[in-house]
């Protein structure tokens, strides 16, 4: 199948692979910064292996977001941080050229993109970031994110002390294939996520743009961009919630001698039903849309910024060097 021209607002062609690495990687760092605290809660609520008892009240993302605070000092909410900025540029250059270049393959001669190609153009674009940056990137920013240790007491030491003595440790201990452990989780939560992802922030975007005639054949404002963005976030977790959970277990801890990856997936799925009911496939649902929601408001409207500046400007990048 041959890639056809797809067109944007105004029959503007799409962003370059430039464009989409710089605007990408700019999106994602402001991301990461901005939203990683409520993410180290939602792992933590994810990993807490406590029954609710009897009409107790379950303990929610504020308490839990409390108590890392209050034993680890606030730097607590950033472990992880490292992982997710080292990834962070590559994924996002990744996530938005691939959705492009799937666009482009599933568009039609005359170069219009059905609501179909969307969806299928984010779940390529999904998979293709799980596997090449995001599971690496997840397994080191768990383990990270699982320690309890005060980063205030320098006699509190963890067993892994940042991302890079992380990836080292368990590449040495454990193989490979560890920094890998959950690769078919992590394709289908991502694949979902970006297929709902940029399925419903194009619908919602085109709807405006078709409401609003000052804008028919132009970018929105920023404000738009980050409510769609806000909005159209929140989606993918919902639909994939249990994924999310199932693959943050996985890749916390070390495989078994012998096991499969289905075989423990099977496992942990199965002791989380008898061991903490049904609920526990949700545990950390709220923080997760609090922490992927904004994230993509920032995103989408990061990129669209930084895209509209790089292509008014004429800058590209040419041989290593930037030109205008």
């Amino acid at each position: 199948m041959s890639a056809h021209s797809v067109k944007g607002p105004g029959g503007k062609k799409p962003a370059s692979a430039a464009t989409n690495l710089i605007a990408g990687g700019g999106a994602g760092m402001m991301e990461a910064l901005v939203c990683h605290p409520l993410d180290t809660i939602k792992v933590r609520m994810q990993l807490s292996r406590r029954k609710r008892a009897p009409g107790a009240k379950a303990r929610g993302f504020y308490t839990t977001g409390k108590e890392i605070v209050k034993r680890e000092t606030p730097l607590g909410l950033y472990k992880g941080l490292g992982a997710v900025v080292t990834g962070i540029v590559p994924k996002m250059a990744i996530r938005f050229t691939s959705y492009e270049w799937y666009k482009q393959l599933l568009a039609s001669e005359d170069g219009h993109v059905s609501g179909e190609a969307t969806f299928f153009a984010g779940l390529g674009a999904g998979i293709t970031e799980a596997v090449a940056v995001v599971t690496p990137m997840e397994v080191i920013k768990i383990r990270l994110q699982a320690q309890h240790h005060s980063m205030a007491d320098p006699l509190d030491v963890p067993k892994y002390r940042n991302a890079a003595h992380a990836a080292y440790t368990v590449l040495k201990e454990e193989g490979v294939g560890a920094v890998y452990r959950g690769v078919s989780l992590t394709a289908l939560r991502q694949g979902t996520n970006q297929a709902v992802n940029f399925s419903a922030y194009t619908e919602f975007k085109a709807l405006l743009q078709r409401s609003q005639p000052a804008y028919h054949d132009k970018e929105l404002p920023s404000y738009q961009t980050m409510v769609i963005g806000l909005v159209s976030g929140a989606m993918g977790p919902l639909s994939n919630a249990p994924i999310d959970t199932i693959k943050t277990r996985l890749q916390k801890t070390p495989a078994e001698p012998g096991e499969t990856a289905l075989g423990r997936v099977k496992t942990i799925a199965g002791d989380m039903f008898k061991q903490e009911g049904f609920h526990a496939f949700y545990k950390g649902i709220t923080p997760r849309i609090m922490r992927v929601a904004p994230g993509q408001a920032v995103t989408f409207t990061v990129y669209e910024y930084l895209k509209g500046w790089l292509e008014s400007t004429n800058l590209a990048v040419v041989g290593g060097k930037y030109e205008e």
